[in-house]
């Protein structure tokens, strides 16, 4: 243990893994959260590790690149990964989890942890003194924003992000609606919208030509392509979102005992089944256009919004020139940054880059540093190595994936075998780093 206190600015789900990992390390924590003394435009509730979009981490399986990346951290003892499988819900082959339920547990692990101290108030400037994770998201502004611009010297990059609307179970009209998952897959998990030629091809020309809210600072579409604006997408070509989010294969209308035209599926958002979100409907239409227009959706016709669709600025570092693969800058090691500011896309990657700043940092306060950083046949690893690579020139916001991994030494021809021989190798690397955590700096993980 040391008298030396980390400094972790933010408390999203990278801030939130930062810092819990480096008081498991024995670090005193510093957590800072300007929520509820300030809102940002996507944040809405005071709890710590709040989702802001959908309530979905996506696949569970390690044979997807970011199922293995939550298995990567099970093991190294992520607090997100923990509280996220505490407060799943049903959701197929996904991990989704009770969004309330999900930050209160967060929150409150935090809380009482005995070497973490909270402070609900809005840091402006970089503190000139000891080591700091700033974490504090892509909707960074204001003064901290001048206080970063100021240390690396350079502009960030942005891109725009949408989240899907929120609708109640008790407006669906459950003659229509039916539940299932594609191709059976994890039992009968998400509610379903069929809808046939006619009904598809109504619904396509009024989204396409919905009146569009507006965005600040919104001068072009640039958008995330992962999380992609339905009607966006929609004018891409008449069958680009039925082969997209609206792709009825996997699926059988009970009604009619036929595969639907198209489908619309809807994910649960909370344990009691009361919330669903629309999977796939990231807008920026304007409120009364998404309720004029989403109700067009055979079963949603009397559909209640808890959550109308809202889309805003996302704000990232051009990493790979400032940025380490220990999420440091490499012109102050003093200084790291975690979370969708350094460039990772979603919320396992988010609380993935965390959970490595924190220990990372956490080592230079311990003075065990340096830690060999994971290896980037890892998906932590290779995530890092990708926000950290100089040769990069053109630098956009990316997901987990395996081909950011360095290939196998063998060739597999099958696509499932093949990752999971990326999962093997890499579970054998994480359990090399854990293990080597475990002895140079923690007593228990």
């Amino acid at each position: 243990m040391t008298s030396e206190r980390l400094t972790v600015i933010g408390a999203g789900l990278a801030g939130c893994e930062a810092a819990w990992q480096a008081a498991e390390c024995g670090v005193p924590v510093d957590l800072y959260e300007m929520k509820p003394t300030r809102m940002s435009p996507a944040h809405h509730k005071n709890g710590f590790a709040e989702l802001v979009c959908s309530n979905s981490f996506r696949s569970n399986q390690i044979e997807n690149a970011v199922g293995l990346l939550k298995e990567e951290m099970r093991r190294i003892g992520s607090l997100v990964l923990t509280c996220a499988d505490q407060t799943s819900v049903p959701a197929g082959g996904a991990l989704a989890v009770d969004r309330d339920e999900f930050s209160d547990m967060v929150t409150l692990k935090l809380s009482k942890h005995p070497l973490i101290c909270i402070f609900r108030e809005e840091i402006k400037d970089i503190p000139t003194s000891g080591t700091c994770i700033i974490a504090t998201g892509p909707l960074t502004d204001d003064g901290l924003f001048d206080s970063i611009q100021s240390v690396i010297g350079r502009k960030f990059l942005h891109f725009f992000d949408a989240a899907a609307p929120i609708v109640q179970a008790e407006g669906l009209d459950m003659s229509i609606v039916f539940a299932a998952s594609r191709y059976e897959k994890g039992g009968a998990d998400y509610l379903n919208c069929p809808m046939n030629e006619s009904e598809y091809r109504a619904f396509y020309d009024e989204l396409v030509n919905a009146e569009l809210g507006s965005v600040k600072d919104f001068d072009k579409e640039t958008v995330f392509e992962g999380c992609m604006p339905i009607e966006t997408m929609a004018k891409r070509g008449f069958d680009t979102i039925r082969f997209g989010p609206l792709k009825p294969v996997g699926l059988t209308d009970p009604r009619t005992g036929r595969t639907p035209y198209a489908c619309v599926q809807l994910r649960r958002d909370d344990r009691s089944a009361s919330l669903y979100n629309m999977v796939g409907f990231q807008t920026r239409l304007k409120y009364s256009e998404q309720e004029r227009v989403f109700r067009m959706i055979p079963g949603l016709h009397n559909a209640n919004f808890s959550r109308f669709g809202v889309m805003h600025r996302n704000t990232y570092l051009q990493s790979p020139e400032l940025l380490t693969r220990r999420y440091s800058l490499k012109n102050n090691p003093n200084i790291f940054f975690a979370g969708q500011i350094t460039g990772v896309e979603g919320y396992v990657e988010s609380a993935g880059s965390g959970l490595l700043a924190g220990i990372y940092s956490a080592g230079k306060i311990l003075k065990k540093e340096p830690i060999e950083p994971i290896s980037d046949r890892t998906v932590l690893g290779a995530m890092a190595a990708y926000i950290s690579d100089p040769q990069i020139r053109v630098f956009q916001p990316m997901n987990a994936n395996f081909g950011i991994i360095p290939a196998l030494s063998m060739r597999i021809r099958n696509k499932k075998e093949k990752n999971l021989a990326y999962a093997e190798r890499s579970l054998a690397e994480v359990s090399l780093f854990r293990d080597t955590l475990f002895e140079t700096m923690r007593k228990s993980i």
